[in-house]
């Protein structure tokens, strides 16, 4: 267990190193793989999700298939074209050499714009690992599938498909005070690209070690009962919430719990592992009313321990935030007239660094920022211009 956390843990440090600010997305994408399970990202073009996919791929050295899907894509693009020489010999079966029937990880990209022939069959791919062509049902070495969307599917014909994502991921655009940092990792993601002789990221497992792993998963499942009262307890506030959490979701979650525990090099699940309950949402207005009920538990969970660095924190640069803050303040105190989607900009992006200077409660400078924002705000907030 130890020496396979400490290989997982390297394939997260050296996507961490490529993607600033997909921490907690990372671990998630580990967890979902050791446990089986599949994940949808959330979010606008442009935030880096099928080449996370493409990086993720390459570190645990898996067969692996990817397809941008449209309305008009066909079942023979994803599966395989229709053997003719079978099929003038009276059988239908397709070829399936590097098709997704034969992969290990699987990324579909703007996956609810697939038709219903193509909906069919990725529902009993993702339920049983299986797939069937003709009369012929072989099963599928799938470790995990990936999807992506713009948006959450509204179609009550797509609702059973999200539902077999048992991870709901938001991926969004990075604060302003990582731009640096963005500008930085993406020209060395756009130079690596150009350069077909560029290093590779380095494999640290294989998929026939995680789908070992899958196949014993059954003696990781060990929960003791304070754990089990808690997430109880949170179970039942998220669906007094209103948000939809079915019984079989719930059994599941809990495999993912040890999954976490797993990548830790744990054999034992704690609090911190609830984090994942942050990603169950049904619709992404869910996912502020999420956090407001995991929160409170990981936060004193954390502060009951002191010594160990908070799931999914983006390593901050202080220096940076306070670059971005003096900017701010020159321009909202400028003689420039801002617009109102230029005033509303700036102040959201002064609760990010608020935000982000309070996740640094033992450093003494962040303290006074914090103060310096509250400060900022109260002035603007008292101008003529929401008056």
């Amino acid at each position: 267990m130890a020496e396979l956390s400490r290989r997982l843990q390297d394939g997260a440090r050296q996507l961490q190193a490529q993607f600033l600010g997909k921490e907690e997305i990372i671990r998630l994408l580990f967890i979902s793989a050791v446990a089986g399970e599949h994940l949808v990202m959330v979010g606008p073009p442009g935030t880096a999700k099928s080449a996370l996919l493409r990086a993720f791929a390459q570190i645990i050295e898996a067969k692996y298939f990817d397809y941008l899907l449209t309305r008009f894509t066909e079942p023979n693009e994803i599966f395989g074209p229709v053997d003719i020489q079978a099929f003038r010999s009276g059988s239908y079966r397709r070829r399936v050499q590097g098709m997704l029937p034969e992969a290990e990880v699987v990324f579909l990209d703007e996956i609810f714009k697939a038709n219903s022939a193509i909906l069919n069959s990725l529902l009993t791919l993702l339920n049983s690992r299986r797939f069937t062509h003709g009369n012929e049902t072989v099963r599928v070495p799938l470790i995990s599938l990936y999807a992506a969307s713009n948006e959450v599917p509204s179609d009550d014909a797509l609702s059973a498909l999200f539902d077999r994502f048992l991870l709901r991921v938001r991926v969004d655009y990075l604060d302003s005070y990582h731009f640096r940092g963005l500008l930085q990792k993406g020209i060395e993601l756009e130079a690596k690209g150009m350069n077909p002789d560029a290093e590779r990221a380095r494999p640290v497992v294989s998929a026939s070690d995680l789908l070992a792993l899958q196949r014993g998963f059954g003696g990781l499942l060990d929960f003791g009962e304070d754990f089990l009262a808690t997430f109880k307890g949170l179970v039942f506030q998220i669906r007094s919430e209103g948000i939809g959490l079915s019984d079989r979701r719930v059994v599941k979650l809990l495999k993912l719990f040890a999954a976490s525990a797993v990548f830790d090099g744990r054999t034992q699940v704690n609090d911190s592992d609830l984090f994942v309950l942050r990603h169950v949402w049904n619709t992404p207005e869910q996912e502020e009313i999420l956090q407001e009920i995991v929160g409170p538990v990981l936060d004193q969970w954390y502060e009951q321990h002191p010594d160990q660095a908070r799931i999914g924190a983006t390593p901050t640069n202080l220096q940076d935030l306070l670059d971005e803050l003096r900017i701010i303040r020159e321009t909202l105190t400028g003689s420039e007239v801002l617009s109102d989607m230029q005033l509303f900009s700036q102040l959201r992006n002064l609760g990010d660094i608020k935000a982000a200077l309070m996740r640094m409660p033992d450093n003494p400078t962040a303290a006074r920022m914090v103060g310096e924002v509250d400060k900022l705000l109260e002035t603007m907030f008292a101008s003529s211009r929401f008056v």
